[in-house]
């Protein structure tokens, strides 16, 4: 395979998160459903000689430098594991915010694994490829195959792909990056610590209604402690809420990226019109999520 090589790289939205406690080992564990949006960001992969990276985009410049990006990092950590693979230059096309909750830069680490894959004829399965994945981030395994399943432990544990019928829903962002370790700090959780009624309910109906049923019984955990950190979340929240046609608004993640899921997409781009319109300091996308 010689020619120019592409690659969607989907938000990822935590659709729950519930924090079942602290590991001894400091990592927090975690069940989470998670499923991904239309809306993305765009990698090119240009097969050559060495390995390079640049980004553009309307978010590129809250992403840093291209040498630190996880496209970058995500491609040394496969050629530590596979001596002489293919390699080539990237070109990364931001369109997500950063530091959002919705897994941008794991997403693009994901793609780019993919894009080498395809390169040098690997499964997606591959050892190396996997653990390529888990040592680049927590959540950059669970966006490998991007489709909605449950995501356990500290992102290493994943579920089956679940089939859940499209959702239609509108992303907001209110432009205020968030540290994940901060929300996680605020959360307050020692080492070994297990959190009380943390269970989280068994999800098994792809149909939209029952799903929502029991998107409702679940929650996010991190959203109080997030809101702590940033108050203007509960601003993008009850904005989504008072748009008709609203069936449930949460925070995604760590924060500040809030999903809002609607009776159909007819009232999620209306919803996102009028957020626009209303805001237009926010970043906002109307999306299906699967």
């Amino acid at each position: 395979m010689t020619g120019t090589l592409a690659s969607h790289a989907p938000a990822k939205v935590n659709l729950t998160l519930h924090v079942l406690g602290r590991r001894a080992d400091g990592h927090h564990e975690l069940e989470s459903l998670v499923a991904f949006a239309g809306a993305g960001d765009h990698l090119v992969l240009q097969p050559g000689p060495r390995l390079s990276a640049e980004v553009r985009g309307p978010t590129a410049h809250l992403s840093g430098e291209a040498d630190d990006n996880l496209v970058l990092v995500a491609a040394h950590r496969l050629l530590d594991g596979i001596e002489g693979i293919r390699v080539g230059h990237f070109t990364l096309t931001k369109r997500l915010p950063v530091a959002a909750g919705i897994g941008g830069g794991s997403s693009d680490a994901a793609a780019a694994l993919r894009l080498l894959a395809r390169l040098n004829g690997l499964s997606l399965s591959d050892t190396a490829l996997v653990e390529a994945a888990r040592r680049t981030g927590a959540d950059v395994p669970v966006c490998l195959e991007p489709h909605a399943r449950m995501m356990r432990g500290a992102g290493e544990s994943l579920g089956p792909e679940l089939g859940l019928a499209p959702l239609s829903a509108v992303l907001v962002n209110p432009g205020i990056p968030v540290a994940t370790p901060r929300v996680f700090a605020a959360l307050g959780l020692m080492p070994g610590e297990v959190r009380a009624d943390s269970s989280h309910p068994a999800i098994a109906h792809p149909a939209p209604q029952p799903l929502l049923e029991l998107l409702r019984v679940a929650r996010n955990d991190l959203e109080p402690a997030a809101l702590s950190v940033v108050p203007a979340i509960a601003d993008v929240i009850a904005s989504l809420r008072n748009e008709p046609g609203c069936q449930l608004a949460r925070m995604s993640g760590s924060g500040a990226t809030v999903f809002g899921l609607f009776v159909d997409w007819q009232a999620a781009a209306a919803a996102a019109r009028n957020l626009r319109q209303a805001r237009p300091g926010w970043w906002v996308r109307g999306t299906i999520l699967r």
